[in-house]
């Protein structure tokens, strides 16, 4: 899946929290993790981030605020329950 297909085409895609230091989102110290996990709190394609990255299975990284690290199958339910239930706030 693109990019632009995962984003909402009216923000523009430079302005993203994650455009300005992508290497914070895929970092190994815990405290820089949690920093790029509140970064995604306030944006605005939060829930398309995260529903991409479930859909693309991705394997680490923080995506739509949350830790990827290998997630399982279970896990990967409860977010999928999550996406739904940001998506229903948006509407």
């Amino acid at each position: 899946m693109m990019l632009a297909t995962v984003f909402d085409q009216s923000v523009p895609i430079e302005e993203l929290p994650c455009r300005t230091d992508p290497e914070l989102y895929f970092a190994e110290s815990p405290d820089d993790v949690e920093f790029a996990k509140t970064l995604c709190l306030s944006c605005p394609v939060r829930s398309a981030c995260l529903a991409g990255a479930l859909e693309r299975r991705e394997p680490w990284g923080v995506w739509g605020g949350e830790l990827f690290v290998q997630t399982d199958v279970e896990e990967r339910a409860v977010l999928e329950e999550e996406v739904g239930a940001l998506r229903g706030l948006e509407h």
